[in-house]
């Protein structure tokens, strides 16, 4: 049986040391800016989108060190989002992963100076990867391509925005998936077609790919949403039951909480059954994908 709690240990430990390389400690660094990065970025988490880009890697014959920049630059992404997320004209969160937010531990504009810096250093690790391969670069190319339309206006900007907007109203479930899908999914299903393209996988394979993404990044959202109503505050690292006192529109709310378990289980058999022709090679993606629905954090 394939062991995910070993695989997740592995490969976060490799995430988080090549993540520790990105800025040396020498002159001028750490400035108060890089200082306010490395604190949202090496405050844990579960670095799930670099892994699921090395799984998807590795799913179509690919290697780890091949899209390790890839994969830093997703959770660079993924930092400066909860970095603004945060921030006391979005969400106005006290905590993140147990420890004061970056607005917090600094101050609200260094926190957006932090996360404006993490998102371009992202892109900087992408095309630097580009430049380096020159028998791939048409790869990062595409890979620089995706990223960038899963993290901004089309995207996971957008679906914050949307979620902004839609505070405290009524809206279609057909809505609410729509927000799901580019706020949390579309980064997710990113990472899985980023890991596909890096690794040589053909346009089947990375078609299949962003399938199993675009299901699990829905119900990654999904059980975010439960664990709000049912989580523990001291395994979460952050309150239970904001998503009710800001009135947010969430799965649990619209069509009860038992209805979105189901939900959320089915489609992750939706996201497995895009596996089905990867054989062991994507026995630990469909780990994941039940990880995402089953973690309590």
């Amino acid at each position: 049986m394939f062991d995910l709690k070993a695989y997740l240990k592995v490969k976060q430990q490799a995430v988080n040391a090549a993540l520790k390389t990105l800025w040396d400690d020498t002159e001028p660094y750490p400035t108060p800016l890089v200082k306010a990065m490395r604190y949202s970025l090496e405050a844990g988490g579960k670095r799930l989108r670099p892994i699921l880009c090395i799984g998807a890697t590795e799913a179509v014959g690919g290697n780890e060190a091949d899209v390790m920049p890839a994969a830093c630059a997703l959770e660079l992404i993924h930092t400066y989002s909860l970095i603004h997320d945060d921030l006391p004209a979005m969400d106005d969160d006290d905590l993140r992963r147990g420890k004061p937010t970056c607005h917090k531990a600094f101050d609200e504009a260094t926190a957006i100076l932090a996360g404006d810096a993490l998102l371009t250093a992202a892109f900087e690790i992408l095309a630097t990867a580009g430049r380096h391969s020159e028998n791939d670069a048409l790869k990062w190319l595409e890979v620089a391509y995706l990223i960038a339309r899963a993290a901004g206006y089309s995207g996971m900007v957008q679906g914050q925005m949307i979620d902004l907007s839609v505070e405290g109203r009524e809206i279609t479930l057909e809505e609410l998936e729509r927000l799901h899908r580019l706020k949390t999914g579309a980064l997710i299903e990113a990472s899985v077609m980023a890991g596909g393209v890096l690794g040589g996988g053909s346009s089947q394979e990375v078609v299949a790919l962003g399938a199993y993404g675009r299901h699990i990044g829905l119900a990654f959202q999904m059980a975010d949403d439960i664990l709000n109503i049912e989580g523990k505050p001291e395994t979460l690292g952050k309150p239970v039951g904001s998503d009710q006192v800001l009135q947010k529109v969430t799965g649990p709310s619209m069509i009860g909480l038992e209805e979105a378990k189901a939900r959320a289980s089915n489609l992750i058999e939706h996201a497995l059954e895009e596996l089905k022709n990867f054989g062991i090679r994507g026995e630990p993606l469909a780990a994941l994908g039940r990880y995402v629905i089953e973690r309590n954090k």
